[in-house]
């Protein structure tokens, strides 16, 4: 079994589609062996507590930059012995030192079809927004390996999602959750678990 260990800024919800997934037995060679959190106040702490998943905050705001945050981060990463890391709705960017030191390990979940809508400062509602204010037809979300460039990593499974007239952000942010980052997510990190559990 994999030690999958995600990381988290926010309400879990991706986390959720995860600890579901494993709890219905569709991750079949991995288990979420930790959740650690840039903040103190995240909901996703809440949820695995809940499932009975060992917990860490890294909280970002005490530390005075982003590279001593991320030196935290790696520490606590090393700690937790990960063979798979998960970033689900965290928002921060990581440093090379951790990229590199976890590559091809590191998945992301980002709510467009990369290229569209990518990239720094493309996060959460900004990015349901970008997408309605260019009047696009088709959006989804991208599971992708995380490297150096911001949703710059290879992309590994995409599912489109249709927008419909009169769709605000949260309509749209809702949908591409629940028709695609909350479907693709669990079956990429099965699927990686599987190859890499041989």
């Amino acid at each position: 079994m994999l030690n999958i260990v995600v990381l988290v800024s926010g309400g879990g919800t991706n986390l959720q589609a995860l600890i579901d997934a494993e709890a219905d037995g569709k991750i079949k060679h991995g288990r979420i062996s930790k959740v650690i959190a840039s903040r103190s106040d995240a909901k996703a702490l809440t949820r695995a507590a809940n499932a009975n998943i060992d917990t860490a905050v890294v909280p970002r705001k005490e530390f005075e930059n982003d590279e001593k945050f991320n030196e935290a981060l790696l520490e606590e990463l090393d700690k937790a012995k990960p063979d798979i890391i998960v970033l689900a709705g965290f928002m921060h960017i990581l440093s090379e030192k951790v990229i590199q030191k976890y590559d091809k390990m590191m998945l992301n979940v980002h709510p467009s079809l990369i290229p569209s809508f990518s990239g720094k400062g493309f996060y959460g509602l900004k990015v349901h927004e970008a997408a309605l204010e260019r009047g696009v037809k088709i959006t989804g979300a991208t599971v992708h390996f995380v490297n150096e460039i911001p949703d710059g990593g290879e992309i590994i499974v995409q599912k489109a999602v249709e927008i419909m007239p009169g769709d605000t952000p949260e309509t749209l942010q809702r949908r591409v959750m629940e028709q695609a980052e909350w479907k693709i997510l669990p079956e990429a990190v099965a699927k990686l678990c599987e190859e890499r559990d041989r």
